[in-house]
């Protein structure tokens, strides 16, 4: 598990660095920030690791999304249901 308050990452204007300690700790979450070189990188790679979430194991990013609203004291939207359309039913 990553402790946030172990992370050290280095960061000049909008270049970042993390720790070889850091990077494996990420990749241990499925995050891999071994290439980062700025704050877009890191965005384009959790982004890619929320996709991949959503595909293959959606009820774990709902589990984390829960968490991260109750961490700041929010509440998640009311879940969609797929409806299927009327073309599709004829």
């Amino acid at each position: 598990m990553i402790d946030t308050n172990d992370i050290a990452m280095i960061r000049s204007g909008n270049s970042v660095r993390f720790t070889p300690n850091e990077v494996e700790e990420f990749r241990q979450v499925g995050l891999d920030l071994g290439d980062v070189e700025c704050q877009n990188d890191i965005e384009q790679e959790v982004s890619r690791w929320a996709h991949t979430l959503a595909d293959e194991r959606f009820e774990l990013l709902e589990k984390i999304a829960s968490a991260m609203a109750k961490a700041k004291g929010v509440k998640l939207p009311p879940r969609l249901s797929v409806v299927p359309s009327a073309e599709s039913t004829q």
